[in-house]
This record gives structure tokens, sequence and C-alpha cells, in this order.
């Protein structure tokens, strides 16, 4: 308890990690159940993966001299770097995916090798990139700005916006595209826009928490949620209050005993995940077990027998 009180603080010396957590972990499964609808679980590895490559450009790019030296814009040169990148792999996989030619998870999976290998022969040869990369694969949440918190906080919201103002839209296209194509939607805008909205969040998430971290909020709390929920309203709403839940204690479990903030809160997401897990499917065996019970129960009654006369 001394920590949580310690950690709410409003004086707090890491008062804006605490808060940059708690933003990734309510916006990040609000789009990570998109990816688990449309059976795109890898492509929530990818992704962060090749942001992390556009970081890398960045910096590979700044050290070459091709991008000027600005004061105190590591910041704003890494997140140019992965948006770019980021956004533009998705518009490519999305127009390959109209064209329906390969398998899905060959494409994916390919992005993700070439784009943790450019990742390392980026940074082999600049030390200060490769120092900060690794920082940002570890999930260190541990120097933000006021300004950093500020931009981070004005993003989730204007994606999370968008998610609300077109839920209908979004959820059609990712749980029955046919109906969505019989209702005469424009399929390829509508997932145009989303993958916009996932692949922002993703540099965001990145540039704050690290590509480990990211993929866990995204996939871990919508899948967790998916075993519990019984309509989509309560698939958002647990996936996000998961998440969220998840992010403040991890980062106090981690505060307290000394441990990295982003795979403390990684395994903590996947202790509950296999809890749930667990404990659906031993609730659906019992229920099983007592319902075959009550029908041998029941066919092993003789059927009363008819008076004479």
């Amino acid at each position: 308890m001394e920590t949580i009180r310690e950690i709410i603080d409003p004086h707090f010396l890491l008062r804006n990690s605490v808060y940059v957590s708690l933003l990734v972990g309510f916006a990040c499964p609000l789009l990570g159940m998109y990816l688990v609808l449309r059976r795109l679980v890898f492509l929530g590895v990818a992704l962060p993966q090749v942001s992390s490559c556009g970081i890398a450009c960045a910096f590979a790019l700044h050290s070459w001299g091709i991008i000027p030296h600005l004061e105190h814009g590591e910041s704003a040169l890494a997140f140019a770097g992965s948006t770019i990148v980021t956004l533009a792999v998705i518009f490519l996989l999305s127009l390959l995916e109209r064209r329906a030619r390969g398998v899905v998870e060959g494409r994916v999976g390919t992005v993700y090798v070439l784009a943790g290998a450019w990742s390392i022969l980026l940074l082999v040869k600049n030390p200060y990139g490769e120092h900060g990369l690794l920082d940002r694969l570890k999930g260190e949440i541990i120097a933000v700005s006021d300004l950093d918190l500020r931009v981070t906080a004005g993003t989730y919201l204007l994606v999370c916006f968008f998610l609300w103002l077109f839920n209908k839209e979004f959820l059609l296209i990712s749980f029955d595209r046919d109906m969505a194509v019989t209702l005469q939607k424009n399929v390829v805008i509508w997932d145009t826009f989303l993958f916009l909205l996932i692949g922002l969040t993703i540099s965001m998430s990145v540039l704050s928490v690290g590509p480990l971290v990211t993929f866990g909020f995204l996939l871990i709390p919508p899948l967790t949620a998916h075993v519990v929920a019984s309509s989509m309203r309560q698939f958002a709403l647990i996936a996000s209050l998961l998440g969220g839940v998840t992010a403040f204690v991890g980062f106090a479990l981690a505060y307290a005993w000394d441990l990295p903030v982003g795979p403390t809160d990684v395994v903590l997401l996947g202790f509950i995940y296999g809890f749930v897990f667990l404990t659906k499917w031993i609730v659906t065996t019992i229920a099983r077990w007592t319902m075959v019970h009550q029908s041998e129960r029941t066919a092993g009654v003789a059927p009363p027998q008819r008076p004479n006369g």
C-alpha cells in the first residue's frame, strides 16, 4: 500500500511514466481487438518491429548527415521515422491483401524478419542509436517529459475518438466483410483508415514503452477478454480495463522490486491470461460433466407404469 500511495502522489518523480503506462494500457487493447477479430495476431508482432526499424532508419540517416542535427529533437526524429515506415508498410500490406496474391502470414512473417535484420544493420555502426533502441526493446518507461506525455495523450484521445465514432463500420469490416460488401460499404477506405489508426497507435506506443510491451498490450488483453466476453461491448471494456489495471499494477510491482517496467507488465498479463483461460476451461469442463451426468441419470430412470384397468 505504501508503494501505491507513493505512485499516486501528484509529486511523484516518475508520475509521467505512470501516466504513459496507463495510456498505453487503456488504448492499445482497443486496437488489438480488431487484430484478434481479423485473425491478424501475427501482424501485432510484426508492426512493432517495423516501428523499431523506422526508428533505427531515422537514427542512421541522422548519423550519416542526411538529416540535420536537431537540438533536443531525438524524440521527434524517432517518431517521424517510426510513423513513416510503419504507415508505409501497412499501406503496402493492405494493397497486397486487396489483390489477394500470396499468403498473408507469409508476407507478415517476411516483414517481421526483414525489419529485425534492417534494424540491426542500420544501428551496428551507430552506438548512440544502438543504445537508444536497446532501451526501447527492454521497455524502460523512465524519462517521459511533459511534452511527450501531452503528445501521447493527444494522439490516443484522437484515436479513441475515431474508434468510438466509427465503431459500427470498423466492427462490420472486421467481423463480417461479406456483409459489409453487401451493405455497399467501401471496405477499402475503412480498412485503410483502421490500419492508419493502428499504425499511429503502434508508432506512439513503441516510442513510449518499446515493441515488446506494445505487442503485449495489443494482444494479450483482447485475447483474455475474448475468453469471457459475451458481447462486443464487453469485449472492448474488459480488454481496455484489463490493460489499464495491469499497467498500473505492473508499474507498482516493478517500482517496488526494482524490475524493468515493460517486461513486468507483459509477464503479469501472461499470468492473468493463463489464470482466466484455465478457470474458464475448468468451469466449462465441470458444466459439461454435470450435463452428461444428469443426462445419464435421466436416461436410467424407468418410465412410470400405467395402472391396470
